[in-house]
């Protein structure tokens, strides 16, 4: 019903407002009569249009495109002509080398193919430092070699936390990106270029939060979250469809089986998520006054691959109430935790005010080679292994919203950044541009 009846869902879009209506539904169709929205402001819109490229020099062939989000479309709603330079790796030297040739250019930045999770991190951490170089090189536009095989395209991030990047780019097909390079060592390129984004103001989202409360310390919270929202090329299977309905499917169980947890379990469904996790920093702002009383926080966000273990995000205190908390499903085990703190989903603002938190620790297939793009569709749905992640993530919700004592203490501000800096997770914040909103005391809500 979500990917197939609804689609990809772009925080903003009238598909997003469609699926927000719909996970209210369905949990009250399940029996969570408790069942809300929650609205926030996110400060910018980007909205993709109708991309097109051509090459018309030397040869004329048509080139698959797609914007980059919050980039800016091409100048004055009209297509963009202009010659093409190859720009290499798009690293600051590679531009520099360039010269005069760059300006009023459209560059050219060749990506290797993406095997493993750490190729996609280095391909988030390469942009920033290709962008600034590029707007120095005062290039009309960049072209951003796909990292997929063949013709498949991606909605690649270029600009985050709301701000738009000054500047006209796209992904461009693998194959059509290796032409246009093999051509410019031969010759003159000549591209003709139109990406008809828009880029607006603030506008209003929803979260849609429902819980079934405890029996005898209902105060504290259990929070089990994932993502609604997706881009919008697919239809948001894997990033992160399964994982909306498989806190459907936890809610419905319980009520089912008519259990009530010692504590009470919370179930959300953040939007936003894709823009900059903007909905679930408005969560924890919304809920600043209880945040002292999430006992534990738990992310589901790498589609349906088999849950291996945790990240614990630098809480090794936090192995040990897993542990317990799955000991009643041996069959479900998931023991291979790893201490890695991770920036990029739903737990982090939650990890800066000091609450355990944990994220799914998951096999990257089928998530990583569908991963924001076109292939992102019901069938690449491990239906078996979504059912197992389904059973586990009851048994660890349930677990801890049973057990008689908190997972783990929550850490003070200092505590918090202590561990920042010992899991590195600092350096990961500058490079995306939000350490500074962390030492304004804008995000993270201390004790």
């Amino acid at each position: 019903q979500l990917c197939d009846g609804i689609g990809g869902r772009p925080t903003g879009s009238k598909a997003c407002d469609r699926a927000v209506d719909w996970v209210v539904a369905r949990f009250r169709a399940a029996g969570v009569e408790s069942t809300w929205t929650e609205t926030y402001t996110i400060p910018g819109s980007w909205v993709g249009g109708a991309d097109h490229a051509e090459c018309i020099a030397p040869a004329q062939f048509p080139i698959r495109v797609v914007a980059g989000p919050f980039t800016a479309p091409t100048p004055e709603g009209q297509s963009l002509e202009a010659p093409l330079v190859n720009a290499g790796d798009g690293s600051a030297e590679s531009f520099v080398r360039l010269g005069e040739k760059a300006r009023g250019s459209i560059a050219l930045v060749l990506s290797p193919e993406m095997k493993t999770a750490a190729d996609l991190f280095a391909e988030y951490g390469r942009d920033g430092v290709m962008f600034a170089a590029a707007r120095r090189a005062e290039v009309a536009a960049v072209l951003v070699q796909s990292t997929r095989p063949g013709v498949l395209l991606y909605r690649h991030p270029m600009g985050l936390g709301g701000d738009s990047l000054p500047i006209p780019a796209a992904m461009v097909a693998r194959v059509h990106a290796a032409r246009l390079a093999r051509l410019s060592e031969l010759g003159d390129v000549r591209v003709r270029l139109d990406l008809p984004s828009r880029i607006g103001g603030p506008y209003q989202a929803r979260n849609v939060v429902a819980e079934i409360r405890g029996r005898e310390r209902p105060e504290e919270i259990v929070l089990i979250g994932a993502h609604l929202d997706s881009w919008d090329l697919g239809t948001g299977a894997e990033d992160n469809g399964v994982n909306s309905a498989m806190l459907i499917d936890i809610a419905r169980s319980f009520k089912v089986l008519g259990i009530v947890p010692r504590r009470t379990v919370r179930f959300v469904l953040f939007t936003g998520e894709e823009q900059g996790m903007f909905g679930s920093e408005a969560y924890v702002l919304q809920h600043a006054q209880e945040m002292g009383r999430h006992v534990a926080m738990i992310t589901f966000d790498t589609g349906s691959g088999r849950t291996l273990g945790f990240y614990l995000n630098g809480r090794g205190d936090l192995r040990r109430p897993i542990d317990q908390a799955l000991a009643a499903v041996p069959g479900l085990a998931a023991a291979d935790d790893s201490l890695e703190a991770i920036d990029g989903t739903d737990n982090f603002d939650f990890l800066l005010s000091g609450v355990p938190n944990l994220i799914a620790r998951q096999e990257w297939a089928p998530y990583l080679p569908n991963y924001h793009a076109e292939s992102d569709v019901y069938e690449v749905v491990n239906a078996k292994e979504a059912r197992n992640n389904a059973a586990l993530a009851a048994a660890l919700v349930w677990g801890l919203a049973e057990s008689p004592a908190r997972p783990a203490a929550r850490l003070t501000r200092a505590e918090v950044e202590k561990l920042l800096h010992d899991t590195k997770l600092d350096e990961q914040m500058k490079g995306l541009g939000q350490w500074d909103d962390w030492e304004s005391g804008k995000r993270g809500v201390s004790q």
